[in-house]
């Protein structure tokens, strides 16, 4: 029985890409030291998997940023504001694209489906010039195959790169993106024509955008689509992969009849349904790819009930055509188990990491050939009842806290104008109020002071005194610039929802469970294991003491229960919104004391709610309902003069724009600057909003520093469709990735625009 991996993490089990990447970046190292380091990675996944036992194993999952733009340079689809004319492309350009430069800014950047992982979104239109512009799939089909591990090279399928992508500025709204496949399929030959002259006999297409609800006319660009590409695809065999949700059952009736397709794959895990669909009917002679190893979550596989999913879907589609798969990529997990030397046994038995799930993918494809490791599949059994019985992970008193939330909605008694009023007559703002959204520089000297008082090098006198030096730095930085709203800079905390899961009851924490969210960019998701209490208060002292150095107001610095939840591996033993309200009573507890501490601005952060939406329309309403309930329930309990901030960045806002105003914040960041100004649309279209709102001015994901003129043009952008006085002015997200010589000056611009646009408006008057 033959096993399959969709995809594989590219960062190396300690992060080896993001280190070669960022030096590369600042001017350390040369491209051929990045390239190295990228095929000894490489090297490494295809030789495991291979060793492993894996059949069909993926190439072309390796990125430097990731795939969507990987096919923006395959497709020579560069825009012309990065000089790129003809030829193969750079890292210069490819890296231009993905954050910018001195002159030019970065390409949008927005979340992977109702993921945490990031992609460049393509900008197109009727006049881009399509070209055959990098042969990185072909180049690492030829790299695996001189190592001996014959690959199933994995590209973007056609019309989901186009679904995915975006009008470039200045082209009509009318304009149909899927009317560019003519243009791009001759690419896409080129391709497929390049690898099956290397010796490939499969190839991958990913084509996710199966699983969302599709219009007819979509569906027909698929048919199409791979009719077009029939002739060229003759002789290969062929997958067309789905992830992340159940597929429609009209878009199953048009994936398992697409011309030139051998294999079809799907998400067994979120998409149980699926199954049903194929029981129902699945095309003879064809494989079935069957995702039934997780690949968006860390707990081991239940190997029992997986085998007996399996031998049911045998005898639909027969033994010799049935591959077992992971449900999605491995890139959304982290790397392997055999790193972690911290966890404690028990709650280690219960976790598989990518290297285990690639061997769990095995054990199933043997098992269901008859080749069961029986202790394999016993020790499997002992940490799935380990896990059932363990006392750890339930709290009877937290489970009837949240039981006690039924029945109320958990809203503020005043309405927000009131409260608006009375916030302003205590914090005496003036308008257009600056402010950031968290986050200031972590610089090596900070992140060494954590790293040793963590390894208990210094003591917790010295690590305190050491902190609330760099508050004070941040402080003073602060009102030199005339900063309205200040933040300390969280100097202590390494990332926004670790640092509070490890003051949280029923999570635990790896040493190196990294996950790539952007480019070079990873983070630690906690795993929540248990039933969720906060013990102690997580932030007052930190938050007291920097207002203590400011008579302007300090912003209290927290992340909301859903972002918690969305950045975290969560339980799969209770409905995700069960665990949600446990978090959201756990920060209503800190909230309050936060208050009781006298912090009068308390910034509750929500960065992932869009995240988590599902994709399936039909289910907005229940997770919006519950997601937005969780926020309400954290701040309901404080006085009218305490104002309450939220943040989010990086999504498509515009379609839950009524459930971010149903949040019932007091004042609301959100990311705007790299979206050309998109949520400002939903505004011109009439949506009134009448709490704050400081849609960013400064995209800190880029190292370009933005003109005062440059933000000005942005504010008064968005005075064309916003009261005057609900407007903030602030960067688009924390400042924790960049460098204070690129912060201060930016922030200094961001500033001197406010100050410009209130002269402005006060000499109208």
């Amino acid at each position: 029985m033959a096993s399959h991996i969709v995809g594989y993490p590219r960062m190396g089990p300690k992060r080896e890409l993001k280190f070669a990447l960022e030096s590369f970046w600042d001017g350390k190292s040369s491209a051929d030291d990045l390239q190295k380091v990228s095929a000894d990675l490489r090297s490494d996944i295809w030789k495991q998997m291979s060793a492993a036992g894996i059949k069909y194993i993926p190439s072309n999952t390796f990125s430097h940023y990731d795939q969507v733009l990987d096919t923006t340079a395959m497709l020579g689809a560069v825009p012309p504001r990065y000089g790129y004319t003809s030829g193969e492309i750079g890292l210069d350009v490819f890296f231009s694209m993905a954050r910018g430069n001195a002159s030019v800014p970065a390409m949008e950047m927005t979340k992977w489906f109702d993921t945490n992982y990031h992609y460049i979104v393509p900008e197109l239109g009727p006049d881009v010039k399509f070209s055959y512009a990098s042969h990185k799939a072909v180049n690492e089909y030829k790299e695996a195959k001189a190592l001996g591990v014959d690959t199933v090279p994995v590209l973007v399928g056609p019309v989901s790169y186009l679904l995915l992508s975006k009008l470039a500025k200045g082209v009509d709204k009318s304009f149909d993106l899927l009317s560019l496949l003519p243009k791009i399929l001759p690419v896409y030959k080129e391709v497929i024509a390049e690898l099956k002259a290397a010796g490939a006999s499969w190839i991958q297409f990913d084509e996710p955008l199966f699983v969302m609800d599709l219009e007819g006319h979509k569906l027909e660009a698929f048919s199409g689509a791979y009719a077009e590409l029939e002739s060229t695809l003759s002789g290969l065999n062929v997958l067309v992969e789905t992830y992340f949700a159940d597929i429609p059952a009209e878009a199953y009736k048009t994936l398992t009849s697409l011309k030139g397709v051998t294999a079809f794959g799907f998400d067994l895990v979120r998409g149980t349904k699926t199954i049903d669909l194929i029981k129902a009917g699945f095309p003879e002679g064809k494989y079935l790819f069957a995702g039934v190893v997780d690949g968006r979550n860390i707990w081991a596989n239940d190997l029992a009930a997986s085998l007996i999913t399996l031998q049911s879907l045998e005898g639909v589609v027969g033994k010799d055509k049935l591959v077992v798969s992971t449900s999605c990529s491995l890139l959304h997990t982290a790397v392997d188990l055999i790193n972690e030397t911290k966890l404690d046994d028990e709650i280690k038995s219960w976790l598989a990491f990518a290297a285990q799930k690639v061997v769990e993918v095995d054990a199933l494809a043997k098992a269901l050939a008859g080749q069961t490791n029986e202790s394999f599949f016993t020790a499997n059994a002992d940490a799935l009842s380990s896990r059932r019985s363990s006392p750890r992970v339930t709290n009877e008193s937290v489970q009837k806290a949240a039981a006690a939330l039924k029945g109320s909605d958990h809203r503020r008694t005043t309405e927000v104008s009131a409260r608006l009023d009375a916030q302003q007559k205590k914090l005496n703002l003036p308008i257009l109020p600056t402010t950031t959204i968290g986050s200031f520089p972590q610089t090596v000297e900070l992140r060494r002071v954590r790293r040793e008082y963590k390894a208990k090098k210094i003591s917790e006198e010295d690590y305190i005194k050491a902190i609330k030096e760099e508050i004070k730095k941040v402080v003073d930085i602060q009102e030199d610039l005339d900063i309205d709203v200040l933040v300390h800079g969280e100097p202590e905390r390494n990332d926004m929802v670790e640092y509070f899961g490890e003051q949280l009851s029923g999570f635990a924490f790896t040493a190196n469970g990294w996950v790539q969210s952007y480019g070079s960019r990873c983070v630690k998701p906690p795993v929540i294991y248990g039933d969720v209490s906060r013990p102690k208060p997580m932030t007052v002292f930190w938050s007291s003491t920097a207002q203590s150095m400011t008579k302007r107001p300090m912003k209290g610095m927290l992340t909301g229960p859903v972002t918690i939840l969305n950045w975290s591996f969560v339980r799969n033993d209770q409905p995700r919104h069960e665990t949600c309200y446990q978090i959201a009573l756990a920060i209503k507890d800190e909230v309050e004391d936060l208050e009781k501490g006298g912090i009068g601005v308390i910034q509750i952060d929500e960065a992932a709610l869009r995240e988590g939406l599902p994709l399936r329309k039909a289910e907005h309403s229940f997770y919006l309902d519950w997601a937005v309930h969780s926020f309400r329930i954290t701040n309901c309990g404080v006085q009218d003069s305490t104002q309450i901030h939220t943040h989010m960045c990086y999504s498509n806002f515009n379609d839950i724009i009524h459930s971010i105003i149903d949040m019932d914040a007091d004042v609301i960041t959100i990311e705007n600057s790299r979206s050309d100004e998109k949520l400002l649309s939903v505004f011109r279209e009439g949506v009134k909003y009448g709490a704050g709102i400081g849609p960013g001015v400064y995209d800190i994901h880029s190292p370009r520093i933005p003109s005062t003129e440059e933000i000005a043009d942005r504010i008064n952008k968005m005075l064309a469709v916003l009261e005057q006085n609900i407007l903030w002015v602030n960067p688009d997200c924390g400042l924790k990735t960049r460098k204070y010589t690129e912060v201060k000056p930016a922030l200094k611009a961001v500033v001197d625009a406010a100050k410009l646009i209130r002269s402005q408006l006060s000499s109208a008057k």
